[in-house]
């Protein structure tokens, strides 16, 4: 479950990445929708299922509150998913 967590977690920090610094300035700039539309619902998808396995192994990992904040906030900030895999996942695989 770790492994595909981790995948989860490189697939929803790319999309966010893909969102935020090519599909909304294409938006904005020259009024081309087409990319936002495209990435948004994987994105969607992506960050709940994001959410639902950091919940699901907290219990598993035995992650305390702070850790699991962390965690959690990441999905928020752009690169987060990425530290989390290098700092709090990769050393439990």
């Amino acid at each position: 479950m770790l492994n595909f967590f981790r995948i989860i977690a490189f697939l929803e920090g790319v999309s966010y990445i893909l969102l935020l610094f090519i599909a909304t300035p294409l938006k904005h700039f020259s009024g081309n929708e087409q990319y936002v539309k495209m990435l948004g619902m994987p994105h969607g998808l992506l960050f709940v299922a994001y959410i639902a396995f950091a919940i699901f192994l907290r219990a598993t990992y035995k992650w305390n509150n702070k850790t699991f904040g962390i965690i959690l906030l990441a999905s928020l900030l752009p690169f987060g998913t990425f530290y989390i895999d290098k700092k709090y996942l990769k050393p439990l695989v």
